[in-house]
């Protein structure tokens, strides 16, 4: 018992000793434990290039990023060069900043500014001071931006002849601030325009500019008169996407003027070929998107006479029925991936859908809500377009065990498969346990004939299959959007800021 403490002493000493830590002087005094600590700490990045450092932190987030570089001055002024893409607050209090802002991150090529509703946002003299800055700005994002005019947008596209995309929402500016980017930005690829104010009734004609050449995207969202933008649309000879998205007004004669459009084009090209030459330059339309516009069949007739068109969205257009739908098969035999969401007026079904099974082999992605298809036109479907890949059937009253069980025997090449509020039953269930080898993704929602039990016999029967239903925890994780419009982009951090990149609409189904 006496000498239990000299021995647990005499190890404290030996421990304390291998770090020099104890019984030294130059410890007392503070210098030996600078000197050692000294040689503790290494710098590994240190011998690193800048431009290595800088890819490095390329991987990591915004907050990751913001916080690297605080740890020393190097580290702040490599994230400061290396900084392409920048989302900023843009609240007025944010003006005295932006030239210590812009002067630190002078490299940056792609830059989104947003405003709540509730503040005053940057200014004209703001954004000029952004554009003269920033000299290689290839992407400009603008969110509630309401005090930029007319005459602001007007001076920037003089200063940014490299921007490449512009996406602008819930601003003021209208008709002559686009005219003017078009007219000075000739390398402009992709428009995205929301809820501008200055697009209203009797505005002035927009485009095509300088920009008509080279522009591949456009999108317009909740517009008053969209029907500005046709000669745009019609002047694009590279226009390769399309997506019109909750536009008021007639829309027929717009789908027209492009369905004739593209057959003047596939003309000239049959002409140009017969004497041995073509127009490398011109691209016809690939991917349509329509939702909830004023369209008939007489705009589905009218692109339907765009024949290169691989992925088309007909998304809660009312007035749209199978005959529209046929036109659309029978001419565009490229089609890869088809979204209708007939909104339960049992306009578009088993006939549009033959149509589409009996011409369109390619298809790889259909989705269907609100439409009554039944086993007829599914095991059309099934049969033909042996490339099917992805299904989701959604909110269908006529889809139930006879149309699952018809799609599992037959859909042999289907990998991702989402059924939501249809009438089957386990019996359904059972059928995909034997059935589409290739099925490895399945989501079942909101189908109140099935059981948790199917769920579970499910998971037994195909183990490696991900499964995600009402009453069981597995998600699949797979997303089949009926609105594909666009790509979200992240932001950085600086401040207050947030994510480049918008919701593209409001429909969503997860598979």
């Amino acid at each position: 018992m006496g000498q239990s403490p000299p021995v647990v002493l005499g190890r404290v000493n030996s421990l304390c000793d291998s770090f020099t830590f104890l019984s030294s002087s130059a410890f007392i005094s503070g210098e030996g434990f600078r000197d050692q600590i000294a040689v503790e700490i290494v710098d590994y990045t240190a011998e690193l290039p800048d431009e290595c450092l800088a890819f490095v932190f390329q991987f990591l987030g915004p907050g990751d990023r913001n916080r690297c570089s605080l740890v020393c001055k190097r580290w702040f002024r490599v994230d400061g060069w290396s900084r392409h893409r920048l989302s900023l607050n843009a609240q007025s209090e944010i003006v005295s900043s932006l030239p210590s802002l812009f002067t630190r991150f002078d490299s940056v090529t792609k830059l989104a500014l947003r405003c709540s509703r509730k503040s005053i946002s940057l200014t004209d003299d703001s954004l000029l001071t952004i554009s003269i800055r920033c000299r290689n700005l290839t992407r400009l994002k603008l969110r509630g931006c309401r005090e930029i005019t007319d005459e602001g947008m007007s001076t920037f596209a003089k200063n940014s002849k490299k921007l490449r995309k512009l996406s602008c929402g819930s601003c003021m500016f209208g008709a002559k601030a686009l005219n003017a980017v078009l007219d000075h930005c000739a390398n402009l690829e992709e428009l995205s325009v929301k809820r501008l104010r200055g697009i209203h009734d009797g505005a002035e004609p927009i485009g095509p500019g300088a920009a008509a050449s080279s522009l591949k995207m456009i999108c317009l969202k909740e517009l008053v008169n969209g029907q500005s933008f046709a000669p745009l649309v019609v002047g694009s000879k590279n226009l390769k996407t399309l997506k019109i998205i909750h536009c008021l007004g007639d829309w027929d004669s717009v789908l027209q003027l492009i369905g004739n459009r593209n057959q003047n084009y596939k003309e000239n090209l049959n002409c140009d070929i017969n004497y041995g030459s073509s127009d490398s330059n011109s691209n016809p339309l690939m991917e349509i998107h329509l939702e909830r516009l004023q369209v008939s069949d007489i705009g589905l007739s009218a692109i339907s006479k765009c024949t290169k068109i691989e992925n088309l969205h007909i998304l809660k257009t009312p007035e749209c029925s199978n005959y529209g739908l046929v036109c659309v098969a029978e001419n565009c035999k490229l089609l890869r991936k088809l979204h209708i969401d007939g909104w339960r007026t049992n306009r578009i079904g088993d006939e549009g859908l033959i149509a589409v099974a009996k011409h369109c082999s390619n298809l790889q992605e259909l989705v269907l809500i609100g439409v009554n298809a039944t086993h007829v036109s599914l095991s059309a479907i099934a049969c033909n377009c042996s490339k099917l890949e992805r299904l989701a059937l959604c909110g269908s009253g006529t889809i139930g065990d006879t149309e699952i069980a018809c799609i599992a025997a037959k859909c042999m090449a289907l990998k991702k498969l989402c059924i939501k509020g249809c009438p089957i039953s386990d019996i359904a269930i059972e059928a995909l346990g034997s059935g589409c080898p290739n099925l490895v993704k399945i989501k079942v929602r909101k189908c109140r004939g099935v059981s948790s039990d199917a769920g579970e016999w499910l998971r037994e029967q195909r183990g490696s299959m991900l499964i995600n239903m009402d009453a069981c925890d597995t998600d699949c994780g797979f997303e089949a959007s009926v609105s594909d419009i666009g790509v979200h982009e992240t932001g950085v951090e600086v401040g207050q800021v947030t994510a480049v990149g918008a919701s593209t609409s409001s429909n969503e189904i997860n598979i």
